[in-house]
């Protein structure tokens, strides 16, 4: 069996990125054996159908499920007609969340997307709790800073403590500014070949 995940680095380490169209790489991964495999997102910075052809490379890797924080309209139906589960609302640690899929953890599959179109495109991402967009939303609440969150959405005995949850953001963080980075290294590369 195999699972995708969407990462915000390539180790399995890393942090469930919150976009699926748009996540810096896919987790390719045997949640029985924990091998992996790191899949950069050629259509991270595709100017429209990142959703699609991000779900078209993943159904390809024969997967039974994708983890992932939100998935679109385009990328949600791509998915299932290829037969692939979705399952929203994973965060934290890739490990833990694969661990947990493995394991029988109640991972509810998703009946639609959770986030409007174009919702990892900068500032779409305002609306992304489905504002104004006809999208559904969201439909658990957002806990409170105070609050522990649980790695996966609606997992009471897997609770992170709040040292394990800022952990985390400060990982999701560190490889956020990393693909930032790249990312600029990318365009000014591009910029000198213009010139």
């Amino acid at each position: 069996m195999k699972i995708a995940v969407s990462a915000s680095s390539p180790e399995l380490d890393g942090s469930v990125d919150p976009r699926f169209g748009r996540c810096s790489y896919f987790l390719i991964v045997d949640p029985e054996t924990m091998e992996f495999e790191a899949v950069e997102n050629p259509y991270v910075s595709a100017s429209g159908g990142a959703g699609i052809q991000a779900a078209q490379l993943v159904a390809g890797k024969n997967v039974q499920a994708v983890l992932t924080g939100s998935c679109g309209p385009n990328a949600f139906q791509t998915l299932k007609t290829a037969g692939v589960k979705v399952i929203v609302g994973v965060t934290g640690n890739i490990k833990e969340a694969a661990r947990s899929y493995m394991s029988g953890a109640e991972f509810k599959e998703a009946s639609g997307p959770d986030v409007p179109p174009h919702f990892g495109m900068g500032r779409c991402a305002a609306s992304a709790r489905g504002r104004g967009t006809g999208m559904p939303q969201a439909k658990q609440a957002a806990p409170s800073p105070e609050q522990p969150q649980s790695s996966v959405q609606g997992q009471g005995p897997d609770r992170l403590s709040t040292e394990e949850e800022l952990r985390s953001l400060r990982k999701q963080s560190q490889d956020l500014r990393q693909h930032l980075d790249r990312l600029a290294e990318k365009m000014a590369a591009l910029e000198r070949k213009r010139t």
